[in-house]
């Protein structure tokens, strides 16, 4: 496929903790708040099962090998390739932890959701010039497979309303957030990458949404039809044991994980995108950006912060 230059895992990085988990002072959300809220699931408080084994790494190697290759032979060289890379090998090692409950958009945030808010607002549209691209270095894809995602006169791609919002930063991500809840009279924000990896995955520590073992069908990925983005909900095996869509494939979400790396400010990414191989796309895997970054492989959804107690 060629295109995995992206999925370089940052390990040794610094958490940013001010900046990436949900305030301690947010109080704790209920079932019925979040069932209140149209477009949301709720997402108990417990403990779940979060990182990976090594047993699973090697899984999301061989997966993703035999997705490349035919013969025993290729698909054992396209293997040792995939770990020559190391890609899975800076995963959190399997543990059990603890989380709040969470209310999560059971949804990507659209093209047309996007769209309301930079009618309403002026903000930046979402897009970048080929020059910005190739300064941002983690190429990827050609110029051309930017084109048909750029938005003319503050207006998205004909035929891409119901795909979810790319080419938008993390910062742009956080101004939809506040806009959007002053909207709707609360206020939301991006996930945490735990907050993400238990809506995915459930407390069983299955690796996909749908289990533990890889299906071609599940999920928009790097053999799909068509090739980019697809419309939100369209996977039913994608959906969380809580409810949330697309908890696999069709886009990386950015996370409110903020790490440092080499004096950048980035996010922890979750999930896993259009284009990429099987063992991408497990809950335990993730990847790092700059905030600054817009992809055509990025998006994002929102969880709704509980009102202060009064």
């Amino acid at each position: 496929m060629g295109k995995h230059l992206l999925k370089i895992a940052a390990g040794g990085l610094l958490l940013l903790s001010a900046c990436s988990a949900a305030s301690e002072a947010e109080p704790l959300m209920t079932r019925d708040r979040c069932a209140a809220q149209p477009g949301f699931v709720f997402v108990p408080a417990g403990t779940f099962i979060t990182g990976s084994t090594p047993a699973e790494r090697d899984y999301g190697y061989e997966i993703s090998a035999q997705a490349i290759a035919d013969s025993p032979e290729a698909i054992a060289a396209a293997e040792q390739g995939l770990r020559d890379r190391r890609w899975f090998e800076f995963e959190a090692d399997q543990q059990t932890a603890s989380l709040a409950a969470v209310c999560m958009q059971a949804n990507l945030v659209t093209q047309q959701d996007y769209a309301a808010f930079i009618a309403a607002t002026g903000h930046r549209a979402p897009g970048i010039s080929a020059a910005e691209y190739q300064e941002q270095g983690f190429l990827v894809h050609p110029y051309a497979d930017v084109v048909p995602y750029l938005w003319q006169d503050n207006m998205f791609p004909d035929s891409l309303g119901e795909h979810p919002v790319v080419l938008a930063s993390y910062d742009d991500a956080v101004a939809y957030a506040e806009w959007r809840g002053q909207q709707d009279g609360v206020q939301y924000r991006l996930p945490t990458a735990d907050e993400w990896e238990k809506t995915a995955r459930g407390e069983d520590g299955r690796y996909f949404p749908w289990g533990n073992d890889w299906q071609d069908d599940a999920t928009h990925w790097g053999q799909s039809i068509p090739f980019g983005t697809s419309a939100i909900a369209r996977y039913p095996l994608s959906q969380s044991p809580y409810g949330a869509e697309d908890m696999a494939g069709n886009v990386f979400e950015f996370t409110s994980t903020l790490r440092e790396r080499r004096g950048v400010t980035v996010s922890v990414m979750k999930g896993c995108s259009w284009d990429d191989l099987p063992g991408f796309c497990r809950a335990a895997y993730e990847h790092t950006r700059p905030t600054t970054s817009r992809h055509i492989l990025f998006g994002f959804r929102l969880v709704l912060v509980p009102e202060l107690l009064e």
